[in-house]
């Protein structure tokens, strides 16, 4: 503690040290002198040669040096790095069915949630700028840090471990939704990375989580959900309503929409495109943005999904048609910018769902394309639109 004491007293103290040295254990990041040279078949590695330390032999050497995550190679210094996070249809779901039984949703934030994981492997890295050290010696971490590939699936890990130890089970259909049932209501729990929105049938359950949350993380609470991944949350006495005003305003501000040009639809109606009309773009980069900012920006906006579902088929090779057609999706958007989902507190939770399919409508390849969308009561809570793997000889 006497090294991590002087480099606390450094005005340039990395945060990631500081929250490990603020925590009650004692020995968080501890340093090792070498008693040995790693094994002839990490000899290739460079960083092994000059920063693994160990007191014994460990069965695999696992790697986290000061050089970016990028560099870690699978099943050398990682394997399984996958976390699951909450479904946007789960999330849109449950404000349907808060909104219908009038329950109130609450949000809470885990501060530096990667590194509240006890890692099982055995991981060194060098020694921070400013950690006083020997020559011969290196950091072995007891805790993940930022940068480690397996550093998400290590926090959920932990989580998992923690939240079922309060009486919650893991939902079967949505990995990072956890269910507590008792005999005064229902505790749900979704977790998206490090945010959690919280539901409750009594405001007693919620209550009495959340000081069980803070005695295990570093906890920020938000109170009722307003805001969470960009999705403005309002609620009133008709129900509760989401949009993403200020998300299609940075997108329109992107591509230099300043005029006040509006359009009625996303598309041209009967219009088919395929990959060879108009001239190819000399720069892609600006087109592929505005597809991946509108793509993120269906999760609110339904009404654009098959329209951006189009223009993602030309992601490789675009060209000006094609451009032409995200300008029009934009200043489509531009004129319905306060558009959104309402939730009605009158509606029902009765499942309803509706499939179509065009037949041979790709002039390309001539695959089909098929549509569903999924209400809950009044409200629509899932929908895609998708190109067939293959080619339909009937529409029967």
């Amino acid at each position: 503690m006497d090294d991590f004491q002087s480099l606390y007293d450094h005005s340039m103290l990395h945060p990631d040290i500081a929250s490990l040295e603020q925590d009650p254990t004692p020995e968080e990041i501890t340093l090792a002198p070498r008693e040995r040279h790693p094994p002839v078949k990490l000899s290739d590695y460079h960083c092994y040669l000059s920063t693994i330390l160990s007191l014994h032999e460990p069965k695999i050497y696992w790697e986290a040096s000061a050089i970016p995550g990028y560099t870690q190679e699978y099943r050398i210094d990682y394997e399984e790095t996958f976390a699951p996070v909450a479904r946007m249809t789960t999330i849109r779901t449950l404000i349907v069915v808060a909104s219908a039984r009038g329950w109130d949703l609450h949000q809470m934030d885990v501060t530096k949630s990667f590194l509240h994981r006890d890692l099982q492997e055995e991981v060194y890295m060098q020694p921070p700028l400013g950690l006083p050290h020997s020559p011969n010696q290196v950091c072995k971490l007891h805790r993940a840090l930022y940068g480690l590939k397996q550093a998400p699936l290590a926090w959920f890990q932990k989580f998992t471990s923690v939240i079922t130890q309060s009486g919650f089970s893991q939902s079967a259909y949505d990995s990072a939704m956890f269910v507590r049932l008792s005999d005064k209501g229902i505790v749900l729990l979704l977790l998206y990375v490090d945010y959690m929105v919280i539901i409750d049938s009594d405001l007693e359950g919620i209550n009495a989580l959340k000081p069980q949350l803070n005695s295990s993380f570093e906890m920020k609470d938000f109170g009722h959900l307003r805001y969470f991944l960009g999705i403005k949350v309002d609620k009133s006495f008709t129900g509760y309503f989401i949009s993403r005003v200020k998300y299609a305003s940075e997108i329109l501000s992107r591509a230099g929409l300043i005029d006040n040009k509006t359009i009625d639809t996303p598309l041209e109606v009967n219009v088919k495109y395929n990959h060879m009309d108009g001239e190819i773009l000399s720069n892609p980069t600006l087109y592929r943005r505005l597809v991946g900012s509108l793509n993120y920006l269906t999760i609110i906006r339904h009404d654009i999904s098959h329209a951006v579902h189009i223009v993602s088929h030309f992601m490789s090779a675009p060209r000006s048609t094609h451009y032409v057609i995200v300008l029009r999706i934009l200043r489509y958007i531009k004129g319905t910018l306060y558009q959104g989902f309402h939730f009605p507190s009158t509606s029902n939770v009765t499942v309803r769902a509706y499939n179509d399919s065009d037949w041979d409508g790709d002039v390309t390849d001539r695959h089909s394309t098929t549509r569903y969308c999924m209400f809950l009561g009044n409200s629509l809570i899932s929908w895609r639109s998708k190109k067939q793997s293959v080619v339909s000889r009937s529409s029967a």
